[in-house]
């Protein structure tokens, strides 16, 4: 199963847990009441003009916690690094939070901009973190906003250790021009584990939401499903299992908010399938394991590639 404790800030919204990196401890999630804070994410201001005081300070004296759970909440923090180009800034960013297990949504190295996010669990919400660095000199300084969706918060202590962690490993010099070269490392490709069922919710509620960042966000991204079968397709010497997904319309129980659009899921079996694709039938239950392909918003449906029976 793909480790999402990675990333140590984690939001169990409904049951009020908060997960720390392999630690889970019960407690009352509370938030300092604040003037503002919207769910959108939203590029960080004012970096130029704070990187004279960035400089001046550790990573942790810069940190700032805004707005309420309410609204949204935003934590900041920054970091200056002398000898330090914006792009190999950004560039080192992004292999620092890809080898901590953040999905990485867009990079412009030479604008100083990237968009991650912390990948979402059955038990935890994603929420995205913008950097922004900005040189002055030959001194650049990144900053990274977390913003919280509504109704979610965190421990301040435990958002500025991740945040100023990931933004000390930043090097100048020769070090850091190596390291913004250097190949990114994983955090590991065990598949995310789910039912297709709760994949397909999800990827509804996030077409609503921005449809473009889907494909961003499950680049690569192996995933094992658990569901019941619909159809099988047969195309030239290939298969597909197309999952049993229950519109909006028909379910039992409908959740405030949730989306009216039904999402298909598609695994294009890999080679060597067609005896286990010939056994199923419809309403059978089956787990397959495949690697996101492709995303189509009309009408919306995720395609796997080389998906195999899990045994």
């Amino acid at each position: 199963m793909r480790s999402l404790s990675r990333p140590i800030i984690a939001l169990l919204l409904c049951t009020g847990v908060f997960t720390t990196g392999l630690l889970t401890t019960p407690r009352r999630l509370v938030a300092q009441p604040s003037a503002m804070a919207d769910d959108a994410l939203q590029h960080p201001n004012g970096v130029s003009s704070s990187a004279a005081v960035a400089h001046s300070q550790t990573c942790d004296a810069t940190f700032s916690r805004k707005g309420n759970v309410m609204t949204g909440l935003k934590f900041t923090a920054m970091s200056s690094v002398a000898d330090l180009s914006t792009p190999d800034a950004i560039k080192q960013l992004r292999a620092i939070v890809i080898a901590r297990g953040y999905d990485v949504l867009a990079t412009e190295p030479e604008a100083g901009d990237l968009l991650l996010e912390m990948p979402q669990s059955a038990s935890q919400r994603s929420f995205g973190i913008v950097a922004k660095a900005t040189s002055e000199g030959t001194v650049t300084t990144v900053q990274m906003q977390a913003s919280l969706r509504r109704g979610a918060s965190a421990d301040n202590d435990v958002v500025k250790t991740e945040l100023c962690g990931m933004l000390t490993e930043l090097k100048g010099g020769d070090a850091g021009k190596a390291a913004a070269n250097a190949e990114p490392s994983s955090a590991g490709n065990a598949p995310t584990v789910l039912n297709a069922q709760i994949l397909a919710d999800r990827l509804s509620s996030e077409r609503d939401k921005n449809v473009n960042e889907i494909p961003l966000r499950y680049k690569d991204r192996m995933f094992t499903l658990d569901g019941v079968v619909a159809s099988v397709i047969r195309d030239g010497e290939s298969y597909s299992v197309i999952f049993d997904i229950t519109p909006w319309e028909k379910k039992a129980v409908r959740l405030p908010g949730e989306s009216r659009t039904k999402t298909d899921i598609v695994c294009l079996l890999a080679s060597g399938q067609s005896v286990f694709a010939l056994t199923l039938k419809p309403k059978s239950k089956v787990t397959l394991t495949g690697t996101f392909r492709e995303y189509r918003q009309f009408p919306s449906t995720m395609w796997l590639a080389e998906c195999k029976a899990v045994k």
